[in-house]
C-alpha cells in the first residue's frame, strides 16, 4: 500500500513552503505530488522543485464534491503510469489542497473509493496555521476550522513575525482539535519524522464534528462549480504583464494593496519579471496586510517570462488591481525617463 498524505491549511498559511522543504529531504525523494489550486491559473507547480513526471496540478477549483471524481481519476492514472514505468516508482503521494478547501470530501474519497482501496491508503493529514492571521481566519472562514479539526498534526507558521508566542491561537486550536500536537515550523522547515510516522488516518479518533462531516460527505451529490469563484464574495483572478515591472513600482503597488485592501486580500502570490533583474524572477507572497520580502529564484522555472500575480480576494475588483499596477509602473517609467519635465 502506498501512503497518501494530505497537506491542508488556509490561504497563505505556508503549505507550499513546507512542501518545498519536505521534497528536498532525502526521505521524500520518491514522492508524487498533486497540487490543487483555486482558480484557472496556478503558480505552485512552478515554485516547488520536483520531478516533472510525478507532479500533477489540478485546476478544477476547490477540493469539493466537484473535484472528488477528478482526484480519483488522477490518482488512478498516476498508478497506471507507475506500473507502466513512465513515472518513477514513487513510494508516497502528497496532496496539497487549495487553501479554500473543505478537506472532508477528499478524505472521504481516499478512505472509501473502491478504485483506490487496494493500492493507496490515507496516511497523515497535516494542517498549517498562520500564527499572525490564524485567529482572525478561524473567526471568519469556516473552512479553516475544518482544516484544523481533521488534522493529525498542526504546524504553526510565521511565528518569527511575532514578539510573543500566540497563546490564544494555540488554545483555540486545542479546543478545535484536542488530539493534534501543535508543532512549530521554522521558516517552513520541520523534521519530516515529526510529521510522518507511518500511521493510517483514523477518523474514529477525531471529534464528533469531524466524524459527522465525513459521514455527510458520503451522501453528497455533485454540483457545478465555478473554478474561479468560491462564494458570492471570494474570487480568484490572475493579473498578467508581458513587459518587465520596475522594482519601485512593485514596492509601491504592494504597499498600497496592504494599506487599503489588507483584510480582503486573502492571498497574493506572484512570479515577476523585474526590469532590474531580468534573469532572476522575483516571487512575492502576501496575506492580508502582511507581505514578505520578495524571494529571488536562481532562474526562470519555465520558458514563460511574463509576470503573473494570482489574487484571491473578497470583493476587490480585478480591473482596479490592473489599473493600479499599470498607473504606478507608468508613473515610475515617466520619472526615470524625465517624462514629467
Amino acid at each position: 500500500m502506498i501512503p497518501v498524505a494530505v497537506l491542508t491549511g488556509f490561504l497563505g498559511s505556508g503549505k507550499t513552503t513546507l512542501l518545498g522543504h519536505l521534497l528536498r529531504h532525502p526521505a521524500f525523494a520518491r514522492t508524487a505530488v498533486v497540487i490543487n489550486e483555486f482558480g484557472e491559473v496556478g503558480l505552485d507547480h512552478e515554485l516547488v522543485e520536483r520531478s516533472e513526471e510525478s507532479f500533477i496540478e489540478l485546476q478544477t477549483g476547490c477540493l469539493c464534491c466537484t473535484i472528488r471524481g477528478d482526484l480519483v481519476l488522477t490518482l488512478d492514472d498516476l498508478l497506471r503510469r507507475r506500473d507502466a514505468g513512465t513515472v518513477m516508482a514513487f513510494e508516497r503521494v502528497v496532496i496539497e489542497t487549495t487553501g479554500l478547501a473543505d478537506p472532508a470530501p477528499i478524505l472521504q474519497a481516499l478512505m472509501t473509493d473502491a478504485n483506490l482501496a487496494d493500492r493507496l491508503a490515507l496516511g497523515e493529514v497535516i494542517a498549517t496555521v498562520d500564527a499572525v492571521n490564524g485567529l482572525d481566519t478561524l473567526d471568519r472562514q469556516p473552512e479553516s476550522v475544518k482544516q484544523a479539526a481533521v488534522a493529525d498534526k498542526l504546524v504553526l507558521t510565521k511565528t518569527d513575525l511575532l514578539a510573543d508566542p500566540p497563546a490564544l491561537l494555540v488554545a483555540r486550536l486545542a479546543a478545535i482539535n484536542p488530539a493534534a500536537p501543535v508543532l512549530v515550523g521554522e521558516h517552513g522547515r520541520i523534521d519530516p519524522a515529526r510529521l510522518f510516522q507511518g500511521g493510517l488516518y483514523d477518523p474514529t479518533a477525531k471529534t464528533a464534528d469531524v466524524q459527522a462531516w465525513l459521514a455527510a460527505e458520503a451522501h453528497q451529490h455533485r454540483h457545478a462549480h465555478d473554478v474561479n469563484r468560491h462564494d458570492a464574495q471570494i474570487a480568484s483572478y490572475c493579473v498578467t504583464r508581458q513587459a518587465p515591472i520596475r522594482a519601485v513600482a512593485l514596492a509601491l503597488f504592494l504597499e498600497i494593496l496592504a494599506e487599503h485592501c489588507g483584510p480582503d486580500l486573502l492571498r497574493v502570490k506572484g512570479i515577476l519579471n523585474i526590469a532590474e533583474s531580468p534573469d532572476r524572477p522575483a516571487v512575492i507572497h502576501g496575506v492580508q496586510h502582511v507581505f514578505h520580502p520578495p524571494a529571488w529564484l536562481e532562474r526562470w522555472p519555465s520558458a514563460d517570462r511574463s509576470s503573473r500575480i494570482v489574487f484571491i480576494t473578497r470583493d476587490i475588483p480585478r480591473d482596479w488591481i490592473e489599473q493600479l499596477l499599470e498607473a504606478l509602473d507608468a508613473e515610475v517609467r515617466d520619472v526615470e525617463t524625465g517624462g514629467e519635465q
